[in-house]
């Protein structure tokens, strides 16, 4: 997708080439970072910062036009978590072994499920990088 220089680079400064839902870092994923339309263009969503996001691969797709999932805590209906209107820290933190991401309210749940944050093929990339030291960024 085609960004204006100025909208990418304010992009890059908001989310340091890091997923905006899961935080993996483009050099632990080892794509670079996808662009979100976190309301979906289908939805009516447009190409604007307040719309926008970077995303790896994986989250991207899992998402895909979803806005809204199902909290496996309470079986509730839930908007999932909105990176330019909610804040990352009240809704997730890293387990302690820092490779699985947790849901700390039913937006944070609904996004861990939806977008398959733990998925077998990302916890493995975090398990190799915390072999050598890496820790998740700080949101």
């Amino acid at each position: 997708m085609y960004l204006p220089a100025d909208l990418r680079k304010q992009l890059e400064d908001v989310d340091d080439h890091r997923c905006a839902y899961c935080q993996t870092t483009q050099a632990n994923s080892g794509q670079p970072m996808v662009v979100d339309h976190i309301l979906p263009e289908t939805q009516g969503g447009d190409t604007a910062f307040h719309n926008l996001c970077f995303a790896c691969r994986r989250c991207n797709e899992y998402k895909g036009a979803q806005t809204a999932a199902i909290d496996p805590l309470t079986g509730e209906m839930t908007p999932i978590f909105h990176p330019r209107h909610d804040r990352w820290q009240e809704h997730f933190a890293w387990d302690e072994s820092t490779i699985l991401l947790v849901g700390l309210t039913h937006n944070g749940r609904a996004t861990i499920i939806a977008l398959n944050i733990n998925n077998p093929v990302i916890v493995a990339a975090r398990r190799r990088w915390a072999s050598v030291g890496w820790h998740p960024p700080a949101p």
